[in-house]
């Protein structure tokens, strides 16, 4: 093997940092967030039984499902987030966006960003606020979805 071939290989091969990461809206970086999750897929899946075969079931793919995505970010002067959750709140014309979720490297460059298409807010929390404590206050917005890619 070639000494840049083991380089590749070696590089590709490293974990990435979860702490750099941003929400984009439009090409627009809305917030640098302090926690994603419900990035996740799930197939379900069809057990069928046949007649005769004793010993395994056949298991066929079906539809696949995704979590919603939860944001926690530190509350700013912004209220964008409030805003959007409040659009459809009398009405039932929720703003549906898509926007992508940038993983970025230590140096700043873009590693992967997932896509989401269709988001729509369906859950707000605001902070708990407690005069014993001297951590910033961290809203979190609960995001449902029509799937993502990856790039």
């Amino acid at each position: 093997m070639t000494k840049s071939f083991v380089t590749k290989l070696a590089k590709a091969a490293d974990p990435i940092p979860v702490f750099k990461f941003w929400v984009t809206i439009g090409g627009i970086v809305e917030a640098e967030f302090k926690e994603c999750s419900g990035l996740r897929l799930e197939r379900k899946v069809e057990e069928i039984e046949s007649g005769g075969v004793n010993d395994h079931w056949y298991v066929l793919p079906g539809r696949v499902k995704q979590s919603n995505i939860v944001l926690k970010y530190g509350v700013t002067q912004s209220n964008e987030i409030w805003n959007w959750y409040q659009t459809g709140l009398y009405d039932g014309k929720v703003e549906r966006k898509d926007f992508s979720i940038v993983l970025r490297g230590i140096d700043g460059t873009v590693l992967k960003t997932w896509n989401i298409v269709g988001g729509f807010p369906v859950k707000w929390e605001g902070p708990a606020l407690n005069v014993e404590n001297s951590q910033v206050a961290i809203e979190t917005l609960e995001i449902a979805h029509h799937g993502f890619t990856l790039t």
